[in-house]
């Protein structure tokens, strides 16, 4: 009988919740007046200042509009509208990007782009690089909270000339907020599997200097056994001598404790449990002087990572890792007559203490130039560049690449770049050892050749993206075995060959004093992977090989709005799944009520390690902004 009324009340949920995301009341209707079209203007006005920002944290410094790759951006808006309640959840509205969760809330989430795997995709803030030497798992643990986020950049394709070495498959960076009046967030919410989330914000800006301080707490008893999750974040941005050379300060805690009901070793290991705390600060200020703008930046990153087998007898099999990073940066940018040309040296140093991976160290060495050239009254740009990186550990490496794009009119661009990648092996990929998992300290570094062709179009409130892509990689590591009794053995597979392509569509327009968001986005993604007869392979051969992802906004008023979700994705792996998200939301004032809802038909789907998402997941928040 419980069971019979549980269907029935996720039924008639899920029935009440579609219906709020897409009806409003005959009163709401009735309160539209001609707001429509302004908002629609207003969102017009946005996405062109969009175009005119700077990329963050590249060693040339070219508006959106004019850059040769392919580059997404998620402003503050379409964050506040989407059904996502974390950073993880967010990039899943992308195309080409690839998060695999284990759960909600991403305690455990592994960021892909365009098939790569989870150490192939650079995280950034801010400009600073997150990769994590230790493992690769670890690369979204230090993700912000939302409500501090101004944007997100996306990059996909070769970047290793532009980030490093771990920018194998793309890069996201994210820019947090900077420009605030005082202020006072508050944010309360709840839902399903007893989660309790708080956070609030404090923006304060002084005479010569500007502060924004941030703390967030989200618990849940889970949404099934050894699922439950306690997370907390602390962050510090700061800004210092704003009325002359600006100083800029990040600081940031990001503690999570999860049990880890088959997210590692197998399926049959329900009583893992984890414990991560990872620690960010940065120092960074920008100063220019003639026809120089020099970045110097300096900054701190520690992870640790406390794994236990068996939660209630962490005396059977317990792994603990720190890692520390410190590294130094000093870009430059000189414009002359023959164009723009960039330099700079990377310094990082890594230190790593653990009980099973050893006591290790690294200095890694980069310099780097590149030049852009503008031809044919600027309509032609070729920015032709390579980045050295010496590794004391691995020898040195070269990356070199180009940009290509034309201007065929104000509205349309075309666009080429191509470029040589490399990726050093983890440190778990060198020399874990566990009943299940061995690593191998004779692994060789991935590298590869990647290109894209790729084509934008912007006509009024439509924009398209589309591009092909190919990536020839070699010595891959992956982890591989031959019977399922064998161990999982880290290994340099023969090689990758990735190709595939991609679109993004957005369009905004008022219709009957109603504005409109519509995005659609498509990936299709083709991998040959070589491997002997009967093979398994861990991670290698478990991207999409299909996935699409729609999303429609909806501004009925200036205080109500809409958003409905939409994901496919197609794997070799698993079987396709159809994934349906929304969020209502209703502004008043200080005040903002936000209804989400994942899943919302209950499919029954896993991202990874075939660990089940919920079927169904529900979020009502509250926030409240006090302005002085």
């Amino acid at each position: 009988m419980m069971n019979i009324f549980k269907y029935k009340f996720k039924g008639l949920l899920s029935a009440t919740i579609i219906g709020l995301c897409t009806i409003t009341t005959a009163a709401q209707i009735d309160s539209l007046d001609q707001k429509g079209q302004s908002s629609q203007d207003a969102g017009l006005q946005q996405a062109e200042a969009l175009d005119q920002v700077l990329l963050s944290g590249t060693r040339l410094m070219i508006p959106f509009a004019q850059q040769s790759r392919s580059i997404t951006t998620i402003d503050a808006q379409q964050i506040q509208a989407s059904p996502a309640s974390s950073l993880a959840e967010l990039l899943q509205q992308e195309a080409g990007v690839d998060i695999r969760r284990r759960g909600p809330k991403g305690s455990q989430a592994d960021l892909y782009i365009r098939g790569g795997s989870f150490d192939q995709t650079l995280l950034l803030i801010d400009g600073i690089k997150l990769e994590d030497a230790q493992t690769g798992h670890h690369t979204l643990n230090a993700a912000l909270p939302l409500e501090i986020i101004e944007r997100i950049e996306i990059i996909k394709g070769p970047a290793a000339r532009v980030y490093g070495q771990n920018a194998f498959t793309g890069a996201i960076n994210i820019v947090t907020k900077s420009d605030f009046d005082d202020a006072f967030d508050l944010r309360l919410s709840g839902g399903s599997f007893q989660q309790i989330n708080g956070s609030f914000t404090a923006y304060k800006s002084m005479d010569n200097s500007a502060h924004m301080v941030n703390v967030s707490r989200y618990t849940s008893r889970g949404y099934r056994y050894n699922t439950d999750y306690d997370q907390s974040s602390y962050t510090i941005k700061s800004t210092f001598n704003t009325q002359e050379v600006p100083v800029h300060l990040l600081a940031s805690l990001s503690e999570r404790a999860f049990g880890a009901n088959g997210f590692y070793a197998s399926a049959a290991a329900t009583d893992q449990y984890e414990e991560t705390q990872t620690s960010l600060v940065g120092l960074q200020t920008q100063i220019r002087k003639n026809q120089w703008i020099w970045t110097p930046r300096v900054y701190w990153r520690r992870n640790q990572d406390q794994y236990i087998y068996l939660r209630n007898n962490p005396t059977v099999y317990r792994n603990l890792h720190t890692t520390n990073k410190l590294a130094a940066e000093l870009h430059g940018q000189w414009t002359h007559s023959w164009g723009t040309t960039g330099i700079g040296l990377d310094l990082a140093q890594t230190y790593l203490s653990s009980n099973n991976l050893g006591n290790r160290e690294r200095l890694a060495t980069t310099l780097f130039i590149e030049h852009r050239l503008e031809f044919l009254q600027n309509k032609l740009d070729i920015i032709p560049g390579v980045a050295l990186t010496n590794f004391s550990d691995f020898g040195s490496f070269t990356y070199p690449g180009i940009d290509v794009g034309y201007a065929l009119s104000r509205q349309w661009r075309v666009y080429s770049n191509m470029g040589y990648t490399y990726r050093i092996p983890t440190y778990t990929d060198l020399f874990y050892s566990d009943p299940t998992t061995l690593g191998d300290a004779d692994l060789e570094p991935e590298k590869a050749l990647a290109y894209e062709f790729g084509m934008r179009l912007k006509e009024g409130g439509l924009k398209l993206n589309a591009a092909w892509f190919r990536r020839d990689a070699n010595n891959l590591i992956d982890y591989v075995k031959n019977d399922p009794d064998d161990l999982w053995q880290a290994a340099n597979v023969r090689g990758l060959l990735t190709q595939g392509w991609e679109a993004n569509l957005q369009y905004t327009l008022a219709l009957n004093n109603i504005t409109h968001y519509l995005q659609l986005g498509y990936t299709q993604i083709d991998d040959d992977l070589a491997v002997a007869p009967g093979e398994l392979s861990r991670y290698s051969i478990n991207s999409f090989k299909n996935r699409a992802v729609g999303q429609w906004r909806a501004r009925w008023s200036q205080s109500w709005e809409t958003t409905l979700l939409y994901k496919y994705g197609n794997r070799d792996a698993q079987d396709p799944f159809n994934v349906a998200d929304c969020s209502l939301l209703y502004h008043r004032d200080r005040y903002t009520l936000r209804l989400a809802a994942e899943n919302i038909f209950g499919a029954d789907y896993s991202e990874t390690n075939l660990v089940p998402m919920p079927k169904g997941n529900v979020l009502f928040e509250l926030i409240y902004k006090l302005i002085p």
